[in-house]
């Protein structure tokens, strides 16, 4: 192999870990087997450049990112049908975690949905889930599914439709080498004490303040790093004092390193950094994207830019208007009495997630990155 093309070896492997932090061997083999080919330079690299562990195993690859803003939620986890997970399925996936620590290697989805009831009526959780209803046996199914995602579980037989109908069961191998490898935190939460839930999570991604200016260097650096990397736009508004006298001293140095590991390139303004992804594939929003709510999200992106801040009532009409204009090529019922509602959150869920946009009270404010959607005024050139 030459060295372009273990340079291009590990390149895949790093964005393949970044694109999705836990590989599989059922889900990810040419991505794991790529990670497994390089994985002494990649945890070199990690390790160095932004203190993750990456953890590699014959049938597994957990690369342990830590986010550096808990408070974050606009990146949920979602279902099948890109449905959000709301309080009730995070408690119900914490609770089905626990109980498939003590599972036996198989496990069936009536057993553990037996299991989650009795851990969910303990009274110090403060939690209701009698499993009662189809919408509760719905954010069941929708859990387990996650973890077949995840490889947590694997499917031997039956289909979890046949269980929200009540007519079947199914059956499922735990994968424990999967399992143990989920928690991400640099604490086991069992040895976090604090109070709120925000302390909790905190405490769970602290890490032991340096105590020398080359340890605090390194830790600045490792931070930005961690950021440009995992987030959409870093803006100066959102560092410390610290980080952003760093990232100006040393913003040419970091960003060359991002860019020459991961092929990604920087876009450097005055606003701050964002590293683009080229081939549009290290994200989990796409922007533009094609059909209804891509179109609406330009549109929205595009009116944003120009006006700086807009109430919320100001731009459900903006909807309605840009349905109206658009109805013969959107999908049907835009244009019916409060469809706008549900475009508008659509929208405003992918412009927040993508730093474009952030909701201000009932007004929603233009973030400096989404100038890049702002239309000029066309220029004709004379002719010679």
């Amino acid at each position: 192999m030459t060295g372009a093309e273990e340079v291009e070896l590990r390149r895949g492997a790093l964005r393949a870990l970044l694109a999705k932090p836990l590989l599989t061997a059922e889900h990810d083999a040419e991505a794991l087997l790529k990670v497994r080919r390089c994985q002494r330079e990649l945890r070199e690299w990690l390790t160095r450049e932004t203190g993750w562990r990456l953890h590699v195993e014959a049938g597994v690859a957990r690369l342990f990112k830590t986010v550096s803003a808990t408070s974050d939620s606009t990146h949920p986890a979602r279902g099948r049908a890109r449905e959000p997970f709301g309080r009730r399925r995070y408690v119900v996936l914490c609770l089905a975690l626990s109980v498939l620590e003590r599972a036996d290697a198989q496990t069936t989805l009536g057993r553990l949905a037996d299991e989650v009831l009795t851990a969910a009526a303990e009274p110090d959780l403060d939690f209701s889930f009698p499993l009662e209803s189809r919408a509760e046996r719905t954010d069941l199914v929708a859990v387990v599914r996650l973890l077949i995602d995840w490889g947590v579980l694997r499917r031997v037989a039956g289909e979890e439709e046949s269980y929200l109908s009540a007519s079947g069961d199914v059956l499922y191998d735990v994968r424990r080498e999967v399992l143990s490898r989920l928690l991400t935190g640099t604490r086991g939460p069992s040895t976090v004490e604090a109070a709120t839930l925000d302390e909790r999570l905190s405490a769970l991604v602290a890490v032991p303040l340096p105590d020398t200016d080359d340890l605090r260097n390194q830790a600045l650096r490792r931070a930005l790093t961690r950021r440009l990397l995992d987030e959409p736009v870093v803006y100066h508004t959102d560092l410390t004092e610290a980080e952003r006298a760093y990232l100006t001293s040393q913003r040419h140095a970091i960003t060359r390193r991002i860019e020459q590991a991961t092929g990604l390139i920087a876009e450097i303004r005055a606003e701050g950094v964002a590293m683009v992804d080229p081939h549009d594939e290290l994200t989990d929003i796409r922007m533009p994207e094609q059909r209804t709510d891509g179109h609406l999200t330009l549109l929205v992106a595009e009116h944003l830019a120009e006006h700086g801040t807009v109430p919320l009532d100001a731009l459900h009409a903006f909807v309605r208007a840009a349905a109206r204009a658009h109805q013969t090529y959107w999908r049907k019922g835009v244009t019916e009495p409060g469809a706008e509602t549900e475009l508008l959150a659509g929208v405003l869920d992918r412009l927040t997630a993508l730093r474009l946009a952030e909701i201000r009270g009932s007004s929603v404010a233009a973030l400096p990155a989404i100038s890049r959607y702002a239309l000029a005024e066309p220029t004709v050139k004379e002719p010679r």
